[in-house]
């Protein structure tokens, strides 16, 4: 896939895509019955409003607190999550995309019913990882996202997953050349070990030089100090960790970080 569809979709190059991270759902561990869906939404529109009046590019919603996350998710965290963008429609002003952790088939279900315009997931590949044997269906994939009439559907593949490890002993750069053939992402998305976590810029050159007509993004530790470096190679990225009180993943959104980091994209974009 040529980079042309990120205009199209984001409105310019580069563009920095933000994290909504929503509260536990129910029947999460984590899941705040007392607070109920009422305090996700409201947690979450807070937290959607700071970050667009940050002046960031776009929002991704994501399930961040469903920890410890499943691989195949439970239908009632679909329902939930489709629940807070839905009574959130009214205030999103960016283009938004989805992702419910760590499934493929829920995150295009709920951009179908939603209207996302990407979704961002482990989507090829199988891993050791902190959540057990972790296997994936690309072709499955594929079709179910014609299946629900989303052909236009933009796929941001993450080719290296938190907390997980290939299972074949395989470089960076034969993974990321033969899922782009197999599989034609619109995207390839690489991290860092945790939510969080710098990626490693040389590991995204090694990627960009090998997939050169394929969007890269940067997709985990993206701060103030670094996006000038990683946008240097990267064609976007995913930023979420960063924009919180005090740079703590567990905190809320904190606007006036988000518009520091957004001015310093916008001097050099």
């Amino acid at each position: 896939m040529s980079n042309n569809w990120l205009k199209e979709v984001f409105g310019g190059e580069k563009p920095i895509i933000a994290m909504c991270h929503l509260q536990a759902m129910p029947g999460d561990p984590n899941y705040d019955a007392t607070g109920g869906m009422e305090k996700v939404v409201e947690e979450a529109k807070k937290d959607l409003l700071a970050l667009q009046e940050g002046g960031v590019d776009a929002v991704m919603f994501s399930n961040e607190f469903s920890l410890p996350y499943l691989t195949k998710v439970k239908p009632q965290t679909t329902a939930a999550m489709a629940r807070v963008v839905g009574e959130l429609m009214p205030f999103i002003k960016v283009p938004f995309g989805v992702n419910v952790l760590w499934d493929p088939f829920a995150s295009i279900d709920l951009a179908a019913a939603t209207g996302a315009l990407f979704i961002r997931e482990i989507m090829s590949g199988v891993y050791a990882s902190d959540f057990g044997l972790w296997n994936t269906c690309p072709g499955e994939v594929a079709r179910h996202k014609n299946e629900v009439g989303r052909r236009d559907l933009k796929l941001l593949f993450n080719i290296v997953p938190e907390a997980a490890r290939y299972l074949a002993d395989r470089n960076i750069e034969d993974i990321a050349k033969t899922t782009v053939f197999n599989n034609q992402p619109d995207a390839l998305c690489v991290s860092g070990l945790t939510a969080g976590a710098e990626t490693d810029t040389q590991i995204l050159i090694r990627v960009k030089k090998m997939v050169p007509d394929t969007v890269v993004f940067c997709n985990t530790g993206c701060r103030l100090e670094n996006i000038e470096k990683q946008l240097a190679v990267a064609d976007g990225a995913v930023v979420g960790t960063t924009f919180k009180i005090d740079g703590k993943f567990t905190n809320a959104v904190d606007k006036a970080r988000v518009k520091a980091f957004m001015d310093k994209v916008k001097s050099f974009r």
